[in-house]
């Protein structure tokens, strides 16, 4: 069971959250509140918190909970910064449910969730990327590939999110099997996490 504290300023948003909290079986909400003040009374496992990037506390000495922060549009400097401080999922604000609490059980798990948007700025280098093992690099369209296959999307879903054919996906996903020196989707995307191109 995770042990959940929410933190939103607005109260709709607030009243949103619980609602979803108490949508999943796996998780015990341990309090909602406006801001961050409870965090170290109630000991949760994850904070989910639609707060401004100001109030994330820095780490302090000891285990401390993991943050799901649901931001709007994050400078990629301090998404970086946040990844290093115990943040561990930062969302958009109008992410769905399914994405909010996929977030906050990776979260709990000890793993790191961003926005498939956002995952070009933080790479160290723009445009194709190059690959650590001297294998030709993906290409951007690549990329994006298998970021979606990373989150498990199906070659049809793929399609549908990237606006191409399911031809020219699997066209895609073979060139990614390819240059990745992978067999199957599930390496591929092993790969990729352990390369850098993917962060879950």
């Amino acid at each position: 069971m995770i042990r959940l504290l929410i933190a939103a300023e607005s109260a709709v948003v607030r009243a949103g959250l619980e609602s979803l909290a108490a949508s999943s079986p796996g998780v015990e909400l341990v309090g909602a509140y406006p801001d961050l003040s409870a965090v170290d009374d109630l000991r949760p496992d994850v904070v989910l918190a639609a707060t401004a990037a100001d109030q994330v506390p820095t780490p302090r000495d000891g285990p401390g909970p993991s943050y799901v922060l649901l931001a709007g549009d994050t400078p990629p400097p301090w998404t970086l910064d946040a990844l290093r401080t115990g943040v561990r999922a930062i969302l958009r604000r109008d992410a769905s449910a399914s994405a909010i609490l996929a977030a906050v059980e990776a979260a709990a798990a000890g793993l790191a969730t961003i926005d498939p948007q956002d995952l070009e700025t933080l790479l160290p280098v723009h445009g194709p990327v190059a690959a650590s093992t001297g294998n030709p690099s993906l290409t951007p369209r690549e990329l994006e590939v298998l970021v979606l296959m990373a989150e498990g999307a199906a070659n049809k879903a793929i399609a549908w999110k990237l606006a191409i054919s399911e031809h020219t996906v699997k066209f895609h996903v073979a060139s990614v099997l390819a240059k990745l020196n992978a067999s199957t989707r599930t390496e591929a995307v092993a790969i990729g996490i352990r390369r850098g191109l993917v962060m879950l």
